[in-house]
């Protein structure tokens, strides 16, 4: 294994798929007619909350799960097709697996583990030696191959787990919240370290999570499920800042929501009458005079000071509700009439003290309403 990208990788395709599952005498959908792209090379993440197809999705491009219905392709090559009848088997598909759970054997040692996909496909022992000190070197194991499993760190049961995945050379990586065991700290490392990885090796790969700055920090796309659909695809960035969904608004963080019409627009600039007063956005085509509207801001976005700010569009006033110092930021709650904004500074304010709110209109985002 080169450590670039030196062969084309597959695109992976899935096509309106489908899944449910039995519950008594009732099939409960699990995936709701799925259409994704993971391009050659990309790396996508499927983002929601627990219970809304993101893992089953995964499983059925594995092939661990029999979807009801769609296809699934690996460029040209059908791994899935109801309609034609094809269903590969997952030993058949060159899928590289990591799951939640790091299923390494204890009884076996470093080497052993990651060599044991290999000795299953009857490679020549020095193949074997060959291939499982070239992956255990890109992982950072090196050194490590005679060492009992029990005895590595978390951070390093999860190396030799991505090892196993990739020593058979797989064409597409899949990971099902790999990163879910680790603590904070180790997480966070082992995150960029698979990025790294990822972009060094070029794999095509699909990454599960429910954890936002996972989604944000690793993915090349983002596509957002919920309920066993995807509510939207984009780029980390574009969903973050600019995003179509109330959901996907919320879901990749922090956000204060003010309900609200759309009135006229002017030039650029569209006004939107809240409880709060009257704001101002940037043009978009989600606010359509006389409809509703949500407004979202996030609170990096919020302003506070104890001074009328001159020459700013958005200003209210507010009070203080709570402001609790969190060691790189103070997070500051203020309630503008039944509104409840959220800021980040870096000032503590007290309980019930007057402040004054800004926030520019091109970070005032503009969201469908959605009844109930």
């Amino acid at each position: 294994m080169s450590q670039t990208h030196t062969r084309p990788m597959p695109t992976i395709r899935v096509i309106k798929l489908s899944k449910s599952y039995r519950v008594g005498r009732q099939a409960v959908p699990a995936v709701r007619g799925v259409t994704l792209d993971v391009p050659d090379g990309k790396i996508v993440t499927l983002l929601g909350p627990s219970g809304c197809g993101k893992s089953t999705t995964l499983r059925c491009i594995a092939g661990l799960e029999r979807p009801d219905d769609g296809e699934i392709f690996f460029d040209q090559r059908p791994l899935f097709s109801r309609a034609r009848g094809i269903a590969v088997p997952p030993e058949q598909r060159n899928v590289g697996m990591v799951f939640q759970s790091y299923a390494i054997w204890p009884h076996l040692t470093v080497f052993q583990n990651v060599a044991y996909p290999l000795q299953v496909r009857r490679l020549p022992p020095r193949q074997i030696a060959e291939r499982v000190r070239e992956v255990l070197a890109l992982v950072g194991l090196l050194g490590l191959e005679d060492r009992p499993g029990p005895y590595l760190s978390g951070g390093q049961q999860q190396r030799v787990v991505l090892a196993r995945a990739l020593v058979y050379r797989p064409d597409v990586l899949l990971l099902d919240e790999p990163l879910s065991n680790l603590d904070a700290k180790v997480r966070e490392q082992v995150r960029e370290e698979l990025r790294s990885l990822q972009r060094r090796l070029g794999i095509t790969t699909l990454y599960v999570t429910h954890d936002q700055l996972e989604a944000l920090g690793l993915s090349d796309v983002v596509a957002v499920m919920q309920a066993g659909g995807i509510v939207e695809m984009g780029s980390p960035q574009e969903l973050y800042a600019r995003p179509a969904h109330p959901f996907t608004a919320s879901f990749l963080g922090e956000i204060s929501f003010i309900s609200g019409t759309a009135a006229s627009a002017d030039g650029d600039m569209v006004e939107v009458l809240t409880s709060c007063g009257l704001l101002h956005s940037l043009r978009s085509e989600r606010a359509l005079a006389g409809k509703p509207v949500v407004a979202g801001v996030r609170p990096e976005h919020v302003r506070l000071s104890r001074d009328r700010p001159r020459d700013q569009t958005n200003v209210l006033e507010g009070t203080v509700v709570s402001s609790l110092f969190e060691g790189t930021r103070v997070k500051c709650r203020v309630a503008v009439g039944e509104v409840t904004l959220l800021a980040y500074g870096d000032e503590l304010f007290t309980l019930n003290e007057r402040l004054y709110v800004s926030i520019e209109p091109k970070h005032l985002m503009l969201l469908p309403h959605l009844a109930g």
